[in-house]
């Protein structure tokens, strides 16, 4: 039995510009913050040829070809595992929720499967392989963020050459910053799942065609990216509140589904009660809305209780992916 598990994040600055239809051109920038929320795989083998999926459903197949789940068929195509294993996949947040599930569910099973075969893979090599699959194999409009969140983990800035390459690098924050960071922070779940795919294809090909108003708004939020990590440096924890507020109206210019007109209800309100800044997490449209509070959490918490929404209490991740459990004979 392999147990294995991989952080979900939150985007503090930057994001969107992980795109290779924007960082092939201008290069890309970016923070992130693992939270302590996970996607775990379990991989076991089985005395049978066959294959057990355990997942929102259930497939029991004879090969791998037959799968219908697509990062589970995959991942065990490019691991070469072909029968006799049985994977089960559990995770604490709800998926198409914007903390990139899908990146930590594939980092989490790519490295479940590579314990299983007794394979030590760096994690740089197990980002871009969780990258391959999802934007090269399966052919997903998504960026490099999310895969590298799951695999380093912590508090990080990741920059985007034009060829691809990656630079990962954690933020200078002092631990009273951080413990700081976490109590400011406050993530509500929307209630509302969406596929970030739509959302983010539209900007990759509004971006190809030169579409002046989302290339400015991506070039500001790169731009806000980097002086939220100036910021955190200086522990001025209220500047980057304020720039998340920045942060939102400049992606809101990205597509009209980023937010709707109960979203910007909800943030109005907690913008009166308290909030410096905050958006919607990952693309917009649903999924969490992240508030930075300045002070009084209690009555923010208070103002949005009506609408439904309750924080989700978290801690920033430190490890990224995990084996928790190797018990193989």
């Amino acid at each position: 039995m392999i147990i294995s598990r991989a952080p979900v994040r939150i985007s503090l600055g930057g994001g969107g510009t992980d795109l290779a239809s924007y960082y092939s051109r201008f290069g890309g920038f970016l923070i992130y913050g693992a939270i302590g929320r996970y996607v775990y795989i379990a991989a076991n083998a089985r005395l049978s040829r066959t294959i057990r999926l355990s997942y929102s459903q259930t497939e029991n197949v004879d090969n791998v070809e037959a799968i219908e789940h697509r990062i589970f068929r995959e991942a065990l195509r490019m691991t070469g595992i072909q029968d006799s294993i049985e994977l089960v996949s559990i995770s604490d947040v709800p998926a198409n929720c914007g903390l990139g599930t899908s990146g930590a569910f594939t980092v989490s099973l790519l490295n479940a499967l590579h314990a299983y075969q007794r394979e030590y893979v760096p994690l740089d090599e197990l980002a871009e392989e969780a990258c391959h699959l999802e934007i090269e194999r399966l052919g997903e409009p998504i960026g490099k963020q999310d895969q590298y969140a799951a695999t380093f983990g912590g508090v990080t800035t990741l920059t985007f050459a034009q060829d691809g390459t990656v630079t990962v690098k954690p933020v200078a924050l002092t631990a009273d910053c951080l413990l700081e960071l976490e109590r400011r922070i406050m993530l509500f779940f929307t209630g509302m799942t969406r596929k970030s795919s739509d959302i983010l294809q539209e900007q990759s090909q509004k971006t190809e065609q030169n579409d002046d108003q989302v290339c400015e708004s991506l070039h500001a939020i790169k731009e806000i990216g980097h002086r939220t990590l100036e910021a955190f440096e200086a522990g001025d924890l209220d500047a980057f509140g304020h720039m998340l507020h920045e942060h939102w109206m400049m992606k809101k210019k990205l597509s009209d589904r980023v937010s709707d007109a109960q979203i910007d209800e909800w943030y109005n309100v907690a913008r009166r009660n308290g909030a410096l800044g905050g958006k919607i997490v990952g693309a917009g449209g649903g999924g969490f809305l992240l508030l930075y509070c300045g002070s009084d959490r209690e009555r923010l918490r208070r103002a949005l209780e009506p609408f439904g929404l309750q924080p989700m209490p978290f801690r920033f991740d430190m490890e990224g992916a995990k084996i928790v459990a190797n018990l193989r004979v």
